[in-house]
């Protein structure tokens, strides 16, 4: 018992130490809890992207087309990569569903058996099943978003309050600042 408390307290200070201060660090910069909000809605999105290897760089685009942190969009990103694993398969499921096709056999008896009886054919298998699961991801990924900035902007809003950082009138973010004279 006492290991899972000391365990439960380790958990705990990591996730206080790697997600809760970097976020409250960025409040307190200036970043508004909108332009935060907005961050980590697009990170999760392309966090859950079915593609492993993919979401770091698409997260990078984005945040610097958007002009979005970049920082808290990555770790984000980096924190919501368990939720990809866990989803790949949801993702191959509901791409076959849409296209009204049988999905790939996922056991890993069955993907060794596809590999030695036709390796050209699994992999063309295995590419069509991602096609599908992006635009299964691309079906839910506007909607989600969407929810998760209606969600995470009043959180962030009562910890800035909370944390006392700026006021939600002011803001520091480069993007929402004023033009400079000069």
């Amino acid at each position: 018992m006492i290991f899972f408390r000391e365990a439960s307290g380790k958990m705990r200070r990591l996730v206080q130490q790697k997600v809760i201060e970097p976020i409250t660090r960025l409040l307190r910069q200036g970043v508004t809890p909108e332009r935060l909000a907005l961050c980590m809605a697009v990170g999760i999105i392309l966090g859950i992207f079915p593609v492993i290897g993919s979401t770091t760089l698409l997260c990078t685009l984005a945040a610097l087309l958007l002009r979005l942190n970049l920082p808290a969009m990555q770790l984000v990103n980096y924190l919501v990569y368990p939720l990809q694993i866990v989803l790949l398969i949801p993702f191959f499921h509901f791409g076959a569903l849409l296209f009204g096709i049988e999905p790939i056999p996922l056991s890993g008896k069955e993907l060794i058996a596809m590999f030695q009886n036709d390796l050209g054919e699994t992999i063309r298998r295995l590419w069509d099943t991602t096609l599908r699961a992006i635009a299964a991801w691309g079906l839910v990924s506007l909607p989600a978003a969407g929810c998760l900035y209606v969600i995470l902007r009043p959180l962030l809003r009562r910890s800035l309050r909370l944390t006392g950082g700026i006021s939600a009138s002011r803001s520091l973010d480069p993007q929402d600042a004023p033009p400079s004279k000069g």
